[in-house]
Parts: structure tokens; C-alpha cells; sequence
């Protein structure tokens, strides 16, 4: 009798913490749109974090002051790159709402038909069923419009959920220990020292990487605007950006900026003569690609891995395809920063562990 209550009361009490769990993981998903905010605001809070220490210690600021002098520096860049990129993708939508669509497909076919002449005169054989099939359609270029339209549209959501994460960050970096502070509630007493002392290093190693990404994505752009300006080639600077941002995601994300840049080149131009115009051009922005590429993986990858989280090339390779297994492109994005952080708690934690010792020996 008593071995059953037991039993029972275990049952009860696996189904209640399975509940609560699938309570919890309900939450969550209700209010991820918060949770993205406060992601967010992390962000650029530890990209914050050294201006604001460089007011308080440096020029002798007040807390208050530096935040506020902080947080209108970083809304201003990005106010910048709003006020840059939002007329031209209004203006784009708008020529592309009042587009003749037959116009463009016919376009985009004369460009098939000239690149297809083109490898067919040097002995390239392609697929006949490809000239065949009514590839263009398939892609559904009438909804290009439709698309660039509603992505107009999200512009007063993209509003409202910046003045979110610019209003989170401000506390954030106003009250410092805020994030800290609901952290602690969950560590045991003597446990709190070590926590304090991982959150204090976990903080200065993901400040300098997100910085270290953002001077990262500012090189590439400059390269790409560049590039792209000498060969005139239209919305350059939107272009160059895009390709830049994506480079963010690892591995996959400068395959899909380059493809994205030849492309936008060659539909930049259409109408003009694939051999002497399109082609060269399209040859040249590759070129240019390439060396943005070898800068960024020679130069700036490097000393942002090594100055910043302290890691092997190989470690990062490992735990970005691992992230990318496991969570997709966005485990790909947060493997890095994730995989610092658990690597300071472990040096903290369990610095005796010769694995540990072996991973965090340069923490």
C-alpha cells in the first residue's frame, strides 16, 4: 500500500512538472515577439556597454548622462541607415507596383536566351528542356510586386518593435545590474560570487564580439560600395549592405550574398548586350566579392575570434555546424556567443576538469 502511494504520488507529481513545463514552453511561444526584443536589446547593450564606460571613466560623465549621451549615438545610426534604406525600397516597390510585368518577363527571357547563346557558341551545352519549360513563370515574377508592397507595409511594426528594444536597452544599460539581478535570484547563495564573476566576463568577451561584428560588417560594406559604385551599378549601397548583413549567418550567408549581388548586377543592366556589357560586369562585381571575402576571412574573422572569444578556428567551425544541426540558420548565428558563455561558467564552475581546462585555457 504504501510502495502504491508512492508510485502514485511520483506519477502525480511527473505529470505536474510536465504540465508546467508545457505551460512554461506555451508562455514563451505567446510572448516570443518579447523575447526577440529582449534578445535585442542584449545586443546592443553589450555593443553599449564600452561607450558608456568610456563616458563614465574617461570624460567622468554620470551614470544617466552616459547612458543617454549612448543611446542617442546608436538610435542615430540606425535613424541613419533607416532614413538610407527605407525611400529606396519605398521607391523600388513603388516602380515595381506600376511595372509592366510582360515587360520584365520579356526582359529576364532575352537575358536566358543570350546567356544560353552565349555557352552554346562556346560549345556548353544546356539543358534543352530548360529553353523549353516556361521557367520565368514558374518564378512568379507578378508577385514581386505584391511582395516588395507588403513589405512596405511592415514598416509601422518594424517602428513599434524598435522603440521597444531601444526603450529595453536603455534600462539595460542604465541599471546594469538589472539583468543580473533576476539572474541571481536563481543561484544558490554560494554559488552568487562565481555567477557574478562569469557574468562580469561573459559581458567584456560579448561586447567585444558584437562590436568586432560590427566593425566586421562595416568593412565588407565599404568594399562592396565601392566595388559596386566604380561599376555603376544601381542602388549600390543597399546592395552592398545586404551582402554585408548576411554575412553575419557563417558559411552560408556569403554563398547567399554573392549569388544575391551577381544577380541584382545582372537584372541591374538588363536590356543591355550580355557579351561586352552584363557579363564583364557581372565577372568584375564576382572579383570584387572575392576579395571582400578574403579580407573578411584573413583579417577580420581572425581577430575577432581570437581577441574576442578566445577560441580555435577549429572550435568555432565545430560548434557553428553543430548550432546549424541542431537549431538551423539561427543556431548557426547564436553558436559563437552561446558557446562562450558556457565556456567562462565552466571555467568558474568546474575549472579542475581537465576537459574544461583544456577548452577555457585561454579565458
Amino acid at each position: 500500500m504504501i510502495n502504491s502511494k508512492i508510485i502514485a504520488n511520483g506519477i502525480i507529481r511527473a505529470v505536474g512538472i510536465l504540465v508546467g513545463i508545457a505551460l512554461l514552453l506555451f508562455l514563451l511561444y505567446k510572448i516570443k515577439a518579447v523575447l526577440i526584443y529582449i534578445a535585442f536589446a542584449v545586443v546592443i547593450s553589450l555593443i553599449g556597454r564600452p561607450i558608456v564606460r568610456f563616458f563614465k571613466y574617461k570624460l567622468h560623465f554620470g551614470n544617466t548622462i552616459s547612458v543617454v549621451i549612448t543611446m542617442t549615438l546608436l538610435v542615430g545610426i540606425i535613424a541613419g541607415l533607416v532614413a538610407m534604406f527605407i525611400p529606396l525600397i519605398i521607391q523600388q516597390g513603388h516602380n515595381l507596383s506600376l511595372l509592366n510585368i510582360n515587360e520584365l518577363q520579356r526582359n529576364l527571357e532575352s537575358l536566358y536566351t543570350q546567356i544560353s547563346d552565349y555557352l552554346a557558341a562556346r560549345q556548353i551545352d544546356i539543358s534543352q528542356s530548360l529553353k523549353e519549360s516556361d521557367v520565368f513563370s514558374a518564378f512568379g515574377i507578378s508577385a514581386i510586386p505584391d511582395f516588395l508592397n507588403s513589405l512596405v507595409g511592415t514598416i509601422g511594426n518594424f517602428g513599434a518593435g524598435l522603440f521597444s528594444v531601444v526603450f529595453i536597452s536603455f534600462f539595460f544599460l542604465k541599471d546594469s545590474r538589472l539583468f543580473d539581478a533576476s539572474v541571481f535570484t536563481l543561484i544558490p547563495d554560494n554559488k552568487e560570487e562565481k555567477a557574478r564573476r562569469s557574468m562580469e566576463k561573459i559581458k567584456n568577451l560579448l561586447s567585444r564580439y558584437f562590436i568586432g561584428l560590427v566593425l566586421q560588417i562595416l568593412i565588407l560594406f565599404v568594399i562592396y560600395t565601392i566595388i559596386l559604385l566604380i561599376l555603376g551599378i544601381p542602388n549600390a549601397l543597399v546592395i552592398a549592405f545586404l551582402c554585408a548583413l548576411l554575412n553575419l549567418i557563417p558559411y552560408i550567408g556569403p554563398l547567399i550574398g554573392g549569388s544575391l549581388m551577381i544577380i541584382l548586377t545582372m537584372t541591374g543592366n538588363l536590356g543591355e548586350d550580355f557579351s561586352s556589357v552584363i557579363l564583364p560586369k557581372s565577372i568584375y562585381v564576382l572579383i570584387g566579392f572575392i576579395i571582400g571575402q578574403l579580407v573578411d576571412n584573413f583579417v577580420s574573422q581572425p581577430v575577432i575570434f581570437s581577441n574576442s572569444v578566445k577560441s580555435h578556428p577549429l572550435e568555432i567551425f565545430l560548434i557553428i555546424i553543430i548550432g546549424g544541426l541542431l537549431f538551423g540558420v539561427t543556431g548557426m548565428i547564436i553558436a559563437v556567443p552561446a558557446y562562450t558563455a558556457i565556456k567562462v561558467v565552466l571555467k568558474e564552475f568546474l575549472a579542475e576538469n581537465k576537459i574544461v581546462k583544456s577548452l577555457t585555457k585561454n579565458l
